[in-house]
């Protein structure tokens, strides 16, 4: 058959069984009834119901063609990591067998129909015959046809993880299989031997709740009880049933029914073979050793108290009430007439009710106050069942007897605090101050960008170095209450003198001053340098008369803030004889100290200046952005000879922010 045509027929074939799918009732045909088995033993299935074809996630190709067509499931858990080797044979060479593993460690093993993560292996090979897992070479995936193998490598199953197999019936023979497991290093046996653990009798005697420290297959257990024999033996044994016995294969809890109700007193329980010829087995068919026995007494029940109430936390409104025995939670009056509670404060309980009543019953009472408390006080609970007529009733139906217990609670407390701020020049420290009271014993502060991180202190100061946004939180305790509580401080007295002005003058012109020091100044004190002064924040214009053909005048400013911090500055503003930018015809770079050099004249408030100069051939011969960088005739060291070189000027006037691009000629005379 071509591989193409196979492929539409079990397309076909897959469709058509998905048409004709039903539901799995038989148990073990649905992941949460899978068979418990482990590595010991060789399981067959004798028949296979035609049911399922649920869609089943795969890493192979349109995942919907693989479905639990005809599936029996199978559960175990690892007890020592290593490789699983198993293999499923069917009864029929002809029968084709798939199957698919995942890991469903806490997780309800229905996700493998929607969760692909929980993908560990399959073999969904169109040949017929065995399959399963051997060796360590090929993939862990092997999809739908027949150019797949049946068997896959062995994968890695993980220490205290659970997993799950499905074995699905591709040909709908109804024939079975066996399923062994081997050849793995993986152990899927749970190493401990079967024993009885604990055995408990009921109220009033007539039975005996057993439970076991593994996992026992349900029909190993007699109905009749045979497998068990009570010493001394005061009353006959009648039947046993397992805990989930109805729905599942295995339980590690057993219900023993007596003929009798025993009397108080001492007695073992022990182990015997029953009426089918064994004691219990485990799901490797180990059992339980004849005369392995348990003790236990039966006292009959009495009256009971409470044990004892809950810590009593911050501002309380609920009470819970501990005791020996499970309550009946039926039998408390959820109105809390049971109970009254007396003391500093006007409280009453509102409601009672048991806490995760399970079966009915529950070890702790919740009763539910009017309110919180608040403030500090004593109290006293009192437990008074059975004033409406209802008594309190313990699982056994004995009552609850009356009794008080006393108690005290804490005041509430508040974190909230307040803080003192002394500027610095170069520091300022914050006093911080907490009001304490209402028993409060513990102050926990933290400090933002702070001399110290933390303190305990009730009343702490602080230096910080660095001004800024500071936060600060506390966290205050009596022992039982607790409450935090956050500042944000803006610590702004930085100070920082600057402003700007112009830095060269030309003739005529006058320069103003614009301030733009950092703080939360008050004051500003400036000196021009020209015999001026002003005390306002941006002073007038300056007139700076020249002297020399170059005079250097040096303004300050001092500022000042609210704490009398200063801080000054000095810049020197230059008046220059010329502003007109212009370039030399000529220069005699001699060393003479006269025109040794070219460059533009008086560029003082020539912006973005390029200035270039050329050969005759058009060649760059220098240029520069700072035109006070000047050109002493020379190219690569060497001087050069007498020559004409062309120049180029651009640059934008710093008062008009006009553009200038200006061009001309100069001659190298030596």
């Amino acid at each position: 058959m071509q591989p193409k045509l196979f492929f539409i027929l079990l397309a076909a074939l897959l469709m058509s069984a998905t048409v004709q799918s039903q539901t799995c009732t038989t148990r073990g045909q649905n992941p949460s009834t899978a068979f418990p088995v482990c590595g010991l033993d060789t399981f067959r299935q004798t028949i296979v119901p035609i049911c399922g074809s649920r869609t089943i996630p795969t890493p192979c190709p349109d995942p919907t063609l693989y479905q639990d067509k005809n599936p029996f499931w199978y559960k175990f858990t690892c007890f020592a990591t290593g490789t699983l080797g198993f293999t499923v044979t069917p009864f029929n060479s002809n029968d084709d067998y798939d199957w698919q593993i995942w890991d469903v460690t806490g997780r309800n093993p229905n996700d493998v129909y929607t969760d692909p993560s929980l993908f560990i292996s399959c073999n969904w090979s169109s040949r017929p015959g065995a399959t399963g897992t051997a060796g360590s070479n090929g993939s862990n995936v092997a999809c739908a046809g027949p150019t797949y193998p049946n068997f896959n490598p062995m994968p890695t199953l993980v220490l205290g993880h659970d997993y799950i197999i499905l074995i699905s019936l591709f040909t709908d023979s109804q024939e079975g299989y066996f399923l062994s497991f081997g050849g793995g290093t993986a152990n899927i046996t749970d190493p401990k031997l079967p024993v009885l653990v604990t055995a408990k009798p009921n109220c009033d005697g007539s039975t005996i709740t057993r439970t076991l420290n593994t996992k026992m297959k349900c029909h190993s257990l007699a109905a009749n009880g045979s497998d068990f024999i009570l010493s001394p033996s005061l009353a006959a044994i009648t039947g046993a049933i397992g805990a989930g016995c109805t729905s599942g294969f295995d339980t590690d809890s057993l219900v023993i029914t007596l003929a009798s109700p025993i009397s108080a007193g001492s007695y073992f329980l022990a182990a015997q073979n029953g009426s089918d010829a064994n004691t219990l087995l485990d799901n490797c068919d180990r059992n339980i050793p004849v005369g392995d026995r348990v003790a236990f007494n039966y006292v009959v029940p009495v009256p009971i108290r409470a044990d004892s109430i809950g810590q009593i936390g911050c501002a309380p409104d609920k009470i819970r009430v501990y005791f020996p025995q499970k309550i009946n939670c039926g039998s408390i009056t959820f109105s809390g007439t049971d109970f009254s509670i007396t003391g500093s404060s006007p409280i009453s309980i509102m409601s009672a009710e048991g806490d995760s009543c399970q079966n009915g019953g529950s070890n702790v009472i919740v009763l539910q106050l009017s309110s919180p408390i608040y403030l500090q006080g004593n109290y006293t609970l009192g437990i008074i069942p059975g004033l409406d007529g209802s008594p309190v009733l313990d699982v056994c139906g004995q009552p609850i007897l009356p009794q008080t217990f006393s108690f005290s609670t804490k005041d509430t407390v508040s974190a909230k605090f307040s803080l003192n701020v002394l500027f610095g020049c170069k520091i300022d420290t914050i006093q911080y101050s907490h009001p304490g009271g209402f028993g409060i014993n513990s102050w926990m502060w933290t400090f933002d960008s702070a001399s110290i991180r933390t303190s305990s202190l009730q009343n702490p100061q602080v230096i910080y170095p660095v001004f800024g946004n500071k936060f600060t939180r506390l966290v205050v305790s009596n022992g039982v209450c607790t409450n935090t509580a956050w500042s944000e401080v803006d610590l702004n007295n930085h100070l920082k003198a600057a402003f700007i002005s112009t830095d060269v003058i030309c003739p005529m012109d006058t320069t103003g001053f614009r301030d733009t020091s950092i703080g939360m100044i008050t004051s500003w004190r400036w000196s021009f340098g020209n015999g001026n002064t002003s005390n306002v924040r941006n002073p007038p214009a300056q007139i700076y008369p020249l002297i020399d053909m170059l005079r250097k005048y040096p303004v300050q400013l001092i500022v000042e803030n609210l704490a009398g911090c200063r801080d000054t500055l000095t810049k020197n503003i230059t008046a220059v004889a010329n502003c007109y930018i212009a370039v030399p015809t000529g220069f005699t770079p001699n060393g003479d100290g006269v025109n040794d050099y070219l460059y533009p004249l008086n560029a003082y408030k020539a912006d973005n200046l390029e200035f270039k100069v050329y050969n005759r051939m058009g060649q760059l011969i220098w240029e520069t952005k700072d035109w006070t960088r000047k050109w002493d005739g020379r190219l690569n060291g060497q001087l050069l000879s007498t020559q004409a070189f062309v120049w180029t000027l651009s640059y934008v006037n710093r008062d008009t922010g006009l553009p200038f691009r200006l061009k001309g000629t100069t001659v190298l005379i030596r």
